[in-house]
């Protein structure tokens, strides 16, 4: 009997289950959607602005006042590279050899050295002189004119005879001397620097001639 009822209580606790609790699903809080931002409204500017470009009397004077400064700021800076690198002229000596003696003839007035230094250097019997090849009227360049056994200027038609005397045309004075001398290799040394003037006697001073014979 005891085993009857404990059938019963099993059967009677297999035929009632236990009522099963529902599971409620809670939707997710939605997000906030981000509010829109306004972006600030942009005027469109005309087709015929010129921006930058579009001059107006302010505009100009300020241009030309920055114009004005930048060409006098490079001005300076060109002026003052100029003076750290100074233009220098070189020019030839003044001194220069002309040959041995031996190399010139009796009565020779030799033209050689005339385009190079404007200097005639004339061989006499007793020895040499060298004539300045610029005119003293002008500063033109005569020439000789050995079949008239003088000096022409072809500027102005003043005449020199050959030993440099003025006779003819507007040259006030004479040709010029220069000194001449005996290098010490034996060669002939002109210095176009030292200059000796008829009109102030300083034809007879020694370096004004070479004796040579």
């Amino acid at each position: 009997m005891a085993d009857s009822v404990e059938e019963k209580t099993q059967g009677m606790t297999q035929s009632s289950p236990e009522p099963s609790t529902p599971v409620v699903q809670v939707p997710a809080p939605a997000k906030p959607a981000a509010p829109a931002i306004k972006k600030p409204r942009q005027d469109k500017p005309p087709t015929d602005d010129l921006g930058i470009w579009r001059i107006s009397r302010r505009n100009f004077f300020s241009v030309a006042g920055w114009a004005s400064f930048f060409v006098f700021l490079a001005t300076s800076t060109i002026a003052t590279l100029r003076f750290m690198f100074p233009r220098v002229l070189f020019e030839p000596p003044s001194a220069f050899k002309a040959g041995f003696p031996q190399d010139y003839l009796l009565g020779e007035v030799s033209e050689k050295y005339k385009d190079e230094y404007r200097v005639w250097i004339i061989r006499e019997a007793d020895g040499f002189y060298a004539l300045s090849a610029i005119c003293t009227h002008l500063g033109c360049t005569p020439r000789w004119l050995s079949a008239e056994n003088k000096f022409k200027c072809p500027c102005h038609g003043s005449g020199f005879r050959r030993s440099g005397i003025n006779f003819e045309g507007p040259a006030p004075r004479p040709l010029e001397r220069l000194k001449i001398s005996l290098a010490p290799d034996g060669q002939i040394l002109v210095d176009r620097a030292i200059k000796f003037l008829y009109e102030k006697g300083d034809w007879i001073k020694p370096e004004a001639f070479l004796p040579y014979t």
